[in-house]
């Protein structure tokens, strides 16, 4: 494990695999994510292994081993964070990011010099009404559990009122190994809120907004994963100035890293003026 402070005094936590020389790459999860998640590591494997990646696989704040700023959710505390990461690898880097990570790193690039390309694996933006849309003060509840460190309440409300789960699958998931995980990255959900609250409202991407984000783009999604998500990666894939959409046909939001890995380090791997892959689904 390495770790940086940031300006504002929060301490990172990640771990490095160093690759070849095809560039370096930031790993950023999603809601419940940490850089321990046993297919983060496989992916941060994979990518250095056989795309000859150097990749830094880090716990946003407020999870594992990375320290937190209690009570303020702000998006542009974590957009400082990547910030942070990429002049620690140099000043250049790819950022790969999953869930409500993928809209962070959407939103990083916009705004963070040094950023060459973003894979976006699934960003679930909700952009109709056909599917589920969460409550629109949903953070009023979610930050007055979070400040009484009810972390079970906190995961299952997250989980059937951010994220759209059924109850019966969130009663489930408490008798299995990954609960506990779960519950100890519960009050990190606000920084996932933070980032997914404009963007989860059943409204149509405003194309306008998203223009900034001209870096080189991949986003993925799987057919295997419900309507919302794959709506919400075709929309943002049309808004953006720079980017292709691929769906693997055999993904899922929980996906198998053997098929995800290939899509994200073929593009990350390629040099910048290379046009050949992501027209196509694999």
């Amino acid at each position: 494990m390495e770790t940086i402070t940031t300006p504002a005094g929060i301490e990172l936590a990640f771990d490095r695999y160093v690759g070849g020389d095809a560039g370096t790459v930031i790993l950023i999860g999603g809601a419940f994510g940490y850089r321990k998640f046993p297919k983060m590591v496989r992916l941060a494997e994979r990518l250095a292994e056989t795309y000859r990646l150097t990749v830094i696989n880090y716990d946003r704040r407020g999870r594992g081993d990375s320290s937190d700023s209690p009570g303020d959710f702000r998006v542009e505390n974590e957009i400082d964070d990547i910030a942070a990461l990429v002049e620690a690898a140099g000043g250049s880097a790819a950022l790969f990011g999953w869930s409500s990570g993928a809209v962070l790193a959407l939103l990083a690039a916009a705004r963070v010099p040094g950023i060459t390309k973003v894979v976006a694996f699934e960003p679930p933006f909700v952009v109709d009404r056909k599917n589920f849309v969460p409550a629109a003060d949903l953070q009023v509840r979610l930050h007055e559990l979070i400040a009484a460190d009810r972390r079970a309440e906190t995961a299952k409300f997250y989980l059937t009122k951010a994220m759209g789960m059924p109850r019966a699958f969130t009663a489930i998931m408490r008798f299995t190994p990954m609960w506990k995980n779960m519950m100890a990255t519960a009050n990190s959900t606000a920084h996932d809120w933070a980032v997914m609250s404009p963007y989860m409202r059943g409204k149509p991407l405003d194309a306008a907004e998203w223009s900034t984000v001209t870096v080189p783009t991949l986003v993925l999604s799987g057919g295997r994963s419900g309507a919302l998500l794959r709506t919400g990666a075709e929309a943002i894939a049309a808004v953006l100035p720079n980017a292709r959409h691929c769906e693997i046909a055999k993904l899922s939001h929980n996906p198998d890293i053997e098929l995800l890995a290939p899509a994200a380090g073929g593009f990350l791997a390629e040099q910048a003026d290379d046009d050949r892959f992501g027209s196509a689904n694999p």
